[in-house]
């Protein structure tokens, strides 16, 4: 009965904690979401084609997702004579496992497991689609902590003159041009990776005494090389995708605040989009459902936009990047298996 026990204990006993931890986090942003939801009807003051515009810049980023993965799998696909998986079974993996992802507690580890399971049925080999995508998830959220680093200059400058968020949509090609620099330059100039890793150090030791500009610097050109290893000959493109992955998302966060008018400074709003996508890796809920709509509709208030703008507009962001795409991955699971089923 022991024995029975501790296997039943192993086998559920972390699926019921993120269970609870998942209620836990529901519960304190419940009144958040519910506020944000209650702006659901003034979408209704949204023109049409609002929507598409927000459809198509969430399908670009999506798009340069899968072109990272093609990518990253390439050269170790062709060191061992495998072809390249179809952009078809590329897509299915991605949009299943970020299904996956958005409802299942622990999400991230959830939908990296059933995207690898379709990119292994696909016929790609198991070491080569762990480390793919590893090197994509470090690669992406390099990106990520990069965008901060950015536009620092443009918040000490100060507004433009227009102070219109039109000009967000510049701004992320812009932004796109200086991350693909900046990462080439990271992926082939190991001193630069050095040098950047002990002035984080350094800064780090002023908070925590065991953190080393040594250590950081190691730590740092070790992800760089694993990054590297995955997209070698590959890293104007790779770094490409990654840049594009970010910016079309955030573009689409500017379209849905300029749908209501908005005028803020593109900058501020980078800023906002940043500090949400890392409220997004909150384990707590899957996707960081209810945190990220709280984290950025405070922000946005915060940069000068009203309170109730600030929540619809996240509220039409958070259906085109968070929601619409659950049932769009599901249906590509379905697909998926149907396909495999016909296949056997």
């Amino acid at each position: 009965m022991q024995r029975w026990d501790r296997t039943l204990v192993r086998r559920w006993g972390g699926r019921a904690v993120g269970l609870a931890m998942t209620g836990i986090g529901l519960y304190v942003v419940a009144p958040s979401l519910l506020s944000i939801f209650g702006s659901w009807p003034r979408l209704r003051d949204v023109q049409p084609w609002w929507f598409l515009v927000l459809v198509a810049l969430e399908a670009c980023s999506l798009a340069s997702l899968w072109w990272l993965t093609r990518l990253a799998l390439a050269p170790a696909d062709q060191a061992v004579g495998v072809p390249l998986p179809r952009w078809g079974a590329v897509a299915s993996a991605q949009l299943a496992g970020n299904a996956a992802s958005k409802v299942v507690p622990g999400g991230p580890a959830a939908g990296g497991v059933v995207q690898a399971r379709v990119l292994i049925q696909a016929g790609q080999p198991a070491p080569v689609v762990a480390s793919t995508l590893a090197a994509v998830g470090l690669l992406t959220t390099a990106v990520l902590m990069l965008l901060p680093i950015i536009t620092v200059p443009a918040l000490i400058i100060g507004p433009p003159p227009a102070r219109q968020l039109q000009l967000g949509l510049l701004v992320s090609l812009i932004i796109a041009v200086i991350i693909v620099g900046v990462g080439v330059t990271a992926l082939t100039w190991t001193g630069f990776v050095v040098a950047a890793g002990r002035f984080s150090g350094h800064l780090g030791h002023l908070v925590k005494r065991t953190i080393t500009a040594d250590s950081v610097g190691a730590s740092l050109v070790a992800q760089r090389d694993r990054i590297a290893s995955a997209i070698a000959g590959r890293w104007w493109r790779a770094v490409f995708a990654a840049a594009a992955n970010r910016m079309f998302d955030y573009a689409a966060l500017v379209a849905a605040l300029a749908a209501f008018g908005v005028h803020a400074r593109p900058s501020e709003v980078l800023l906002a989009y940043v500090v949400a996508q890392a409220l997004a890796i909150v384990p707590l809920t899957p996707g960081g459902l209810g945190f990220v709509e709280s984290g950025l509709t405070a922000l946005l208030v915060l940069i000068g936009i009203s309170a109730s703008t600030a929540a619809v507009g996240t509220l039409l962001y958070r259906l085109v990047s968070f929601w619409l795409p659950i049932p769009v991955g599901v249906l590509a699971w379905a697909g998926w298996r149907i396909n495999l089923t016909r296949s056997e």
